[in-house]
């Protein structure tokens, strides 16, 4: 008997109700079923839109086991690096990756073991019972998250940072520059094939940064990218670069972008670097490493010291001074030495970078060899006058680069020295008779083979 013929058996003619509860299945159960299964899906295709790690959080843990196999994925276009760069070819951004992470956590946070599983301890000898593990850095101040999920809109016309002497990726890192809110931007992305400590680390970095603080002479972190992979930290591009290389250009006659640098610009730039220097210092953090190299130029000539990674490692990690040869023309006595380093050991630092700047870009000590250099120190031998170096400019590298420490003059002192000689410096364009020759300049600055050039 058809369903029809039922309804005519059961109920009258003209009866709706009888004929509803009949077909309630067909008319009722179904449509109801159909427009739940279309609002669930309708809120996880926004929640993966708008939330992704909140999509990541309730799904399934066994579809992440070793038996799934591997998702291929998605690769956003337009970031590969162009072939001819050996540090960055066929290097890509991955969009997805099959884990999330939570954000800044100290390493031990990224073990693999569930203690939800049970584990016979029986067999096993009893444990003597662990001191609490206290993470290494403990964020003040999260940086700001941007939108993952917004990435190809995010960022646009994206490439590889153009590799020079002073600016260049380490193994775990790529650079690419972008345009992010009409401005440009340094993308330090952190590869696949980092592990847990690096993880840590690029995040802690991140972290201390915008724990530190802004400042308007050291580079502005705009934000990053923790909860999925790749991570990445962005941070405002400075278009002319590391200030050796802006001083290397500035010796060539016809230099594009055009690079002029008079000693008044030397005064000023100087003293931007020394106010970032002794904002650090107010913060208990020595830089370290304060030469050109560490000197990020913008546009318009700003000059924001950079470098700071050594800073994050050496103050949350327990990193010592790196025993590195091309580092030691640099150094005050007392680390060449092996002494511990002071706020005035920078201080030396920044009179070299004063010599750096006068003469564009020379290696200080040049005709000096590395091993030989504390003994010059200890004759009490100081650097020679660069041809186009006034009294003013000369007298204040002297200050700095005093044998004694409490010889030295403080950055606040530095500070004045520098204001009162722009006022009467000179706006003549310096100009050296030839460009530097990078092999003779490698050597004289005391660099190995094995070095790292890395500022950021």
């Amino acid at each position: 008997m058809t369903s029809m013929s039922e309804a005519d058996f059961q109920c009258k003619q003209g009866d709706t109700i009888c004929e509803i509860r009949v077909y309630e299945q067909e008319v009722i159960i179904v449509p109801i079923l159909l427009l739940a299964s279309f609002l669930v899906t309708l809120v996880f295709i926004l929640l993966l839109r708008f939330c992704p790690e909140k999509v990541d959080r309730i799904r399934p843990q066994a579809s992440e086991g070793p038996s799934r196999p591997q998702r291929t994925r998605r690769v956003l276009q337009g970031i590969d690096a162009p072939a001819g760069i050996n540090v960055l070819e066929h290097e890509s951004i991955a969009l997805d990756m099959s884990s999330s992470y939570s954000t800044f956590n100290p390493p031990h946070t990224y073990s693999s073991w569930n203690p939800t599983h049970p584990v016979d301890t029986t067999s096993r000898p009893p444990v003597p019972p662990q001191q609490p593990c206290k993470p290494s850095f403990t964020p003040i101040v999260q940086p700001r998250e941007l939108p993952r999920q917004r990435l190809p809109e995010s960022f646009n016309l994206v490439n590889s940072l153009p590799v020079t002497f002073s600016l260049q990726a380490d193994s775990a890192v790529s650079l690419y520059r972008a345009r992010m809110d009409n401005r440009n931007v340094v993308l330090r992305v952190l590869k696949d094939s980092a592990d847990a400590t690096e993880r840590h680390s690029f995040l802690g970095f991140a972290s201390f940064l915008a724990q530190m603080g802004p400042h308007p002479f050291l580079p502005e972190l705009l934000g990053v990218i923790s909860l999925r992979a790749p991570l990445v930290t962005v941070v405002e591009e400075l278009e002319n670069r590391d200030l050796l290389g802006f001083l290397w250009r500035c010796r060539q006659d016809q230099a594009d972008p055009p690079c002029e640098m008079s000693e008044r610009r030397i005064f000023t730039m100087a003293k931007q670097v020394a106010s970032a220097l002794e904002f650090l210092h107010s913060r208990d953090l020595l830089h370290g490493n304060v030469r050109a190299r560490s000197v990020l130029v913008s546009r318009g000539h700003t000059a924001k010291l950079w470098g700071l990674n050594g800073v994050y490692m050496r103050k949350n990690q327990g990193a010592t001074q790196t025993d590195d040869p091309s580092m030691r023309k640099w150094q005050a006595p007392e680390l060449l030495a092996r002494r511990p380093a002071g706020p005035s050991s920078d201080v030396w630092s920044f009179g070299i970078l004063l010599y750096e700047m006068a003469t564009l870009g020379e290696a200080p000590f040049a005709d000096i060899l590395v091993n030989e250099l504390l003994q010059f120190h200890q004759r009490g031998k100081q650097l020679k006058k660069p041809p186009m170096c006034s009294n003013t400019l000369y007298s204040t590298i002297k200050a700095c680069c005093q044998w004694k420490e409490q010889d030295r003059a403080s950055l606040a002192e530095v500070g004045r020295r520098l204001l009162s000689g722009e006022k009467s410096a000179s706006d003549k364009v310096l100009k050296m008779p030839e460009p530097i020759n990078i092999e003779k300049y490698l050597q004289e600055a005391g660099y190995g083979e094995s070095n790292n050039y890395t500022v950021f």
